[in-house]
């Protein structure tokens, strides 16, 4: 497998975690590209990271789909549960990591650029979805488990973009038992081997 690749994304990061999760990291060829490359583009439309090519040839793009392909490689425990509750809740977590990520990481480009209404407005909305993720996962921060599902996984690679981007918004005050999940699971490989740089 060939995974396009950039180090400082968080998509690409929770790619990664699942595959150490999973123990077949070793099985990936990880590619370096800027999302401007023209090889990118003939292998993914949308021209992002992370996108996957399998051995068979068959390309995945966005971090969900890989993910979930991921889980289907190997012997190991799955990342995603059988249908039923379990599952509805890890992709649910999966879905509130993500969108996490989705409210911050464009926000690195509006910082940078003049400050008028509209931009300010923008910023205080996705900041707002932020915090109320925040909100809801410190409900249920002590019934997360050590990085063994993709709900897991996704809210970890979430934090650790916060904490990566966005220092001066320090998240962990207000949310003690998320503060002290993330310590505990921050140690484990799927994080630990996979911190951003960049």
């Amino acid at each position: 497998m060939k995974l396009a690749h950039s180090p400082a994304s968080p998509y690409v990061r929770k790619v990664n975690a699942c595959a150490i999760a999973r123990g077949i990291d070793g099985q990936i060829e990880r590619w370096t590209v800027p999302t401007t490359d023209p090889a990118l583009l003939e292998l993914n439309p949308l021209s992002k990271v992370p996108t996957l090519v399998t051995d068979d040839g068959m390309r995945l793009y966005d971090s969900p789909v890989i993910c979930e392909y991921l889980d289907s490689v190997g012997s190991a425990p799955g990342l995603f549960p059988a249908p039923g509750p379990a599952r509805w809740k890890a992709i649910c977590q999966q879905a509130l990591g993500d969108g996490i990520l989705d409210a911050t990481q464009p926000r690195r480009r509006e910082v940078a650029l003049p400050q008028d209404e509209g931009r300010k407005a923008y910023i205080e909305l996705q900041q707002g979805k932020v915090k109320r993720a925040l909100a809801e996962l410190e409900k249920d921060a002590d019934k997360l488990g050590d990085l063994t599902t993709i709900g897991e996984i996704t809210i970890g690679c979430a934090l650790g973009y916060l904490d990566f981007r966005f220092a001066n918004e320090p998240w962990r005050p207000g949310h003690p038992k998320l503060e002290a999940w993330y310590a505990r699971v921050s140690k484990l490989p799927p994080l630990a081997r996979t911190v951003p740089v960049g």
